[in-house]
């Protein structure tokens, strides 16, 4: 009995550290994004200075985070490319952030992570369950940066390029970090391409472009004469039909 006790509480145990790590806060789980302007890529590079300037540091972290809409709108697709990376205080994280990086580049000014589903960074991201993660928390669903040169592609269903959206991050930033979340450079998002497709819609659909390709020809005003002259010659075949009925 009292082996079977212990057996209980330790799945009981188990089942509320899984349960903590994969909750996502007062909204609830992540939702997958499925209206992202098919074309549309975007791309943040950092600066030539860090904002935390570091003896293990020389220069700047080089390097930059691409993403374009995933396939039929759903999702986000991301490259991303990092180099002469400090020689120490890694393993270093990188996340989308609320605000855009203010002029004078203070990192601070980003605020934290891209997080709309207001789920914090406690307890850390599962990455077995990525839809448990803060939408920004890009390192913690896809892997912290271990190498140098660091460089990864990966999909993510949880942010937007869509614009009106709390996952959009075409107008914010991103950051990349000491393991100890000091700030060591960060970097705005710039629109890269843009065309006027959409997504296929849920019933499989296309949803037209806001330009159709087959919009009708208009007929010009200047011809007004040549076009009256038309409508009269189509006036008068019905009376001449009618006269020879008679």
């Amino acid at each position: 009995m009292r082996f079977s006790n212990i057996i209980s509480l330790a799945v009981v145990g188990a089942a509320g550290a899984l349960a903590q790590n994969t909750t996502t806060g007062e909204l609830g789980d992540a939702t997958v994004t499925t209206s992202n302007p098919v074309g549309l890529s975007v791309r943040a590079t950092l600066p030539d200075e860090p904002f935390t300037p570091a003896s293990s540091l020389n220069g700047n972290v080089k390097g930059y985070v691409s993403a374009q809409a995933g396939a039929n709108g759903v999702g986000v697709d991301y490259e991303v490319s990092f180099s002469n990376l400090p020689t120490e205080g890694g393993p270093f994280t990188y996340h989308l952030h609320v605000d855009p990086v203010p002029e004078d580049g203070n990192c601070t000014s980003t605020l934290g992570h891209l997080d709309p589903f207001i789920r914090g960074e406690d307890p850390a991201c599962d990455s077995a369950n990525p839809q448990t993660c803060q939408v920004g928390d890009l390192s913690g669903k896809y892997g912290k940066i271990t190498s140098d040169p660091f460089t990864a592609t990966f999909h993510d269903d949880y942010s937007s390029l869509t614009e009106g959206v709390g996952s959009y991050f075409a107008n914010r930033s991103f950051v990349i970090h000491f393991a100890n979340k000091t700030r060591i450079s960060c970097a705005n998002f710039a629109i890269l391409s843009s065309n006027s497709s959409y997504p296929t819609n849920p019933t499989g659909g296309v949803t037209p472009s806001s330009t159709p390709s087959g919009s009708p020809t208009s007929i010009p005003i200047s011809g007004g004469p040549s076009v009256l002259s038309v409508a009269k010659h189509f006036a008068v075949v019905p009376a001449m039909a009618l006269l020879l009925m008679l």
